[in-house]
């Protein structure tokens, strides 16, 4: 395959970025986006340019590391991450338009790779359990409902990688938020900080920048984990909850 490239090039935080429009030849439909980029990277690097900077980790879909936007879409055409997108989704001849994710939240470092560092903040908020549960065979002698043990397994698959964000016309972070509350709500252990996690991690959320949910839905339909749309509706009723709790 033959492609070309439309890139977001930006040397750094202060800098004016553009695209930049690169040609790569003998792209197998079998690599991956990120294998394309490495390829359009080894031939930079012969030439003795700067190669594009990208985020990527593990590559197999588990990290939430990688993140480009591509031809307008977060992750690109196929529901899934970036790492395990293929050129196959692509074809001859094709131009590619290559963006970092979109969000004023999400300032840019370098090329493509943004500092999606608020989202740690979020889970530093309130993301976590404090109640002991001992060790394993302990911890798993404790009771929960298998609808409560669905929801969380649902909810514990967000990988974090920020397609919610990238993809919203508001850049809210909402659905990371609320996969985070809805994960530890229902479970026994995370009942100890269940109305201050929800508070402060929504109020955490706003400090950050980013935007207000209007419920578009383009969030539920980027994510590569499929976290539901309805988990936002979740949260909002669990933020009313320990607000009311909290004026008591």
């Amino acid at each position: 395959m033959k492609l070309t490239l439309r890139v977001w090039r930006q040397k750094n935080a202060e800098a004016e970025g553009a695209m930049s429009t690169y040609e790569v030849d003998g792209i197998s439909s079998d690599m991956s986006f990120l294998e394309m980029l490495d390829t359009l990277n080894e031939e930079l690097i012969l030439k003795g340019e700067d190669p594009v900077a990208f985020d990527h980790d593990c590559r197999e879909g588990i990290c939430g590391a990688c993140s480009l936007v591509i031809n307008g879409d977060a992750h690109g055409p196929e529901r899934t991450t970036t790492c395990q997108l293929h050129m196959r989704s692509f074809k001859d001849g094709d131009t590619i338009d290559i963006e970092p994710w979109r969000a004023s939240a999400f300032p840019v470092i370098k090329d493509l790779v943004v500092d999606r560092t608020a989202f740690d903040r979020i889970i530093q908020a309130g993301g976590y359990i404090t109640a002991p549960t001992g060790a394993a065979p302990e911890a798993h002698a404790t009771p929960v409902p298998k609808p409560d043990a669905d929801s969380a397994f649902e909810h514990a698959e967000c990988i974090g990688c920020g397609a919610c964000v990238a993809a919203c016309p508001n850049g809210a972070a909402m659905l990371f938020t609320s996969a985070k509350v809805n994960h530890l709500k229902v479970l026994p252990q995370g009942a100890p900080e269940r109305e201050t996690r929800v508070l402060d991690m929504v109020a955490q959320m706003d400090e950050e920048g980013f935007g207000g949910c209007t419920l578009t839905g383009e969030c539920a339909t980027a994510c590569p984990k499929g976290i539901p749309l309805m988990s936002i509706t979740s949260m909002n009723k669990e933020w009313l909850r320990a607000t009311r709790k909290a004026k008591r």
